[in-house]
């Protein structure tokens, strides 16, 4: 039986993080994807290892369960691994057991067990177990019943951006897609009231699956910008500019809320940078409530003076000094 050195098919190391390792998958996925590589059976078995590997080393209890094996036998891919070592003298009558190698499907199912490997009960006892192609479950367990059906496809996670007004209002959106299939465009719904980071799941809009396997999700991230308002510790903001005059003595200003214009009433002696609240104006929730809305001040000067308004400032200042 050939030993799987899922490290080097993906081309990383041992100590690799859960993103690198996502990384390198989904490079070499795309490079020997079977849609990007027709009738081209090299291709074909170098995605089912790299699928394979994968599924192992994204997995914290299968790679644990495979370092383990790993820190005790010494073996190089491509290299003859025999279980007997082990204590086990497993057979099998046929090859083809689905999409996982033989060396997958006996190391992570019952039939093989670690505590012979560190001199633990099973130490020195051979048990043999010869199967038939219609009674692999019985060694393999679900393991084989997934491959028998095919491999799920991987999802496809992304960010949308849109802005505050299109979350409080509800918006249809489109997306498209550069997958190992080509390019796709995606239209889809946004919910009223998506919150900044909240994810939309599109079921089977990710990766194909392999060998009729369902295809994989499409997650959108959803990222809330642009626009006139902005987000401030949760917080929906709308800037205002006001004149000096304005804020030393007060005014009444209009301003364009998510439910459209009203009147507001800007008190005396405001500073920049203050915030006036405005109830039940703000951003919506999904159970129909409403936060507040904030309008942040900033004070602004004329950038042109008539010489009236010059001598208003000259007299202004002369009574503060």
């Amino acid at each position: 039986m050939q030993y799987k050195d899922y490290y080097a098919i993906l081309g990383v190391d041992k100590t690799a993080s859960k993103e690198e390792i996502k990384k390198a998958y989904r490079k070499l996925a795309k490079q020997y994807h079977p849609d990007a590589n027709k009738g081209d059976k090299a291709s074909e078995e170098k995605f089912k290892d790299i699928s394979e590997a994968y599924e192992v080393l994204s997995d914290d209890e299968k790679r644990r369960k495979y370092d383990m094996f790993g820190s005790q036998a010494q073996y190089a891919h491509g290299m003859d691994f025999d279980p007997s070592q082990f204590g086990w003298n497993v057979h099998f009558s046929t090859a083809g057991n689905g999409n996982h190698s033989d060396f997958f499907n006996m190391f992570f199912s019952d039939a093989f067990d670690l505590s012979s490997l560190f001199g633990g009960a099973r130490t020195g006892r051979t048990t043999t177990r010869i199967f038939q192609d219609d009674d692999l479950s019985d060694l393999f367990g679900r393991a084989a019943g997934r491959a028998s059906r095919g491999r799920s496809g991987q999802d496809i996670e992304t960010e949308i951006e849109i802005t505050p007004e299109e979350g409080a209002a509800g918006t249809e959106k489109r997306i498209t897609l550069q997958t190992e299939t080509g390019t796709r465009t995606i239209h889809f719904k946004v919910p009223k009231g998506v919150r900044d980071g909240e994810t939309i799941r599109l079921k089977g809009q990710g990766h194909p699956g392999i060998g009729g396997g369902q295809a994989g999700d499409l997650r959108l991230t959803v990222r809330l910008k642009g626009g006139r308002f902005a987000f401030e510790d949760g917080q929906l903001v709308l800037p205002l500019d006001l004149y000096p005059w304005d804020a030393a003595l007060g005014a009444k200003k209009t301003v364009d809320t998510l439910d459209g214009r009203i009147a507001v009433n800007i008190p005396a002696g405001v500073q920049t940078g203050s915030k006036v609240r405005i109830a039940g104006k703000g951003y919506p929730s999904r159970d129909g409530t409403r936060g507040d809305l904030y309008l942040k001040l900033r004070l602004i000067n004329p950038v042109y003076l008539t010489s009236e308004q010059k001598a208003l400032y000259e007299k202004l200042r002369a009574t503060v000094e």
